[in-house]
């Protein structure tokens, strides 16, 4: 079955970047996103992306968090600068093919402390 893969997560301080990746090659996504969870909140949207380039932010990153992808390498992108403790969480992959199947990551961690 196709799975994503993310990678790019890590410890940074306040103010610092980090780049999140996600791919999948088996097969063509009508849109790619990213979502969070922090420990013991729910899951929210951060960004998403569709094939024909239109995206969405969540307000709480919109002016430091960019996403983009590789149509061709189905691979999703999420650059996070300017980065602030309230980002700290679990950042999942999620990507919906043409077809209508839901796939899930299984996570990066991203940590912004001091």
């Amino acid at each position: 079955q196709v799975q994503l893969v993310e990678s790019g997560g890590g410890l940074v301080q306040p103010g610092g970047s980090l780049r999140l990746s996600c791919a999948a090659s088996e097969t063509i996504f009508s849109s790619m996103g990213w979502y969070r969870q922090a420990p013991g909140k729910q899951r929210e949207l951060v960004a998403r992306i569709w094939r024909a380039g239109g995206t969405v932010y969540a307000d709480s990153v919109k002016g430091r968090f960019t996403i983009s992808r590789d149509n061709a390498k189905n691979t999703v992108y999420l650059e996070m600068n300017s980065l602030k403790p309230e980002d700290t969480a679990v950042y999942y992959c999620n990507a919906l093919s043409i077809l209508g199947t839901d796939l899930w990551g299984q996570g990066t961690q991203v940590t912004v402390s001091s």
